[in-house]
């Protein structure tokens, strides 16, 4: 009997979405309505996110324009985007708000690249999380009678293999990022 390595196919498929969204939300120079993704803003009583409250278009190289559909909502917005200290400069207008993406600093470009490697981090230590669950997993088997020593190495090889592919991913997507971030 081959082991069964949907679960792990899976939560390897959920932490590369997971990792994803997290390198969307990390700033670069160009203007990116997925910076505003966890923002929540506090509205009617519930904290929701901008583009529940607004549309988000892309104004410029450099600028968004956030058009509330209710214009009671544009202060909350407006102190839900400062609140975020997402880097940007935010300016009330007449129409909604636009939020400018000032040029990045060598430095700020540091400070980004360190925080792409901190997610990217997070993202290998959830899929060695998995990656001991199913070894345990695997192991007891074994001492069940389940599978036999020979499947057990095999199937740790098969393991291994969905892992490293999960982690090159990763790589792929973070370096993706470092030369947006470093252009």
């Amino acid at each position: 009997m081959a082991y069964n390595f949907s679960s792990l196919k899976q939560k390897a498929k959920e932490t590369e979405t997971w990792f994803q969204k997290e390198l969307g939300s990390v700033r670069t120079g160009r203007a990116s309505p997925l910076i505003l993704d966890t923002v929540m803003i506090e509205s009617y009583g519930a904290k929701m996110p901008v583009n529940q409250l607004a549309n988000v278009s892309i104004e410029g190289p450099r600028s968004l324009r956030i058009s509330p559909w209710d214009k009671s909502v544009l202060k909350d917005i407006e102190k839900g985007i400062v609140a975020a200290n997402l880097g940007v400069g935010v300016a009330v207008d007449d129409e909604g708000i636009r939020i400018n993406f000032p040029e990045l600093t060598g430095e700020r470009r540091t400070q980004l690249i360190k925080l792409a490697k901190e997610k990217l981090e997070e993202a290998r230590i959830a899929l060695r999380g998995e990656r001991e669950e199913v070894w345990e997993d695997i192991q007891e088997q074994e001492k069940e009678g389940k599978i036999s020593e020979d499947e057990k190495f095999r199937a740790k090889d098969e393991m291994q293999k969905i892992i490293d592919e999960g982690n090159r991913k990763f790589e792929e997507l973070f370096n993706k990022k470092e030369l947006e971030i470093s252009n």
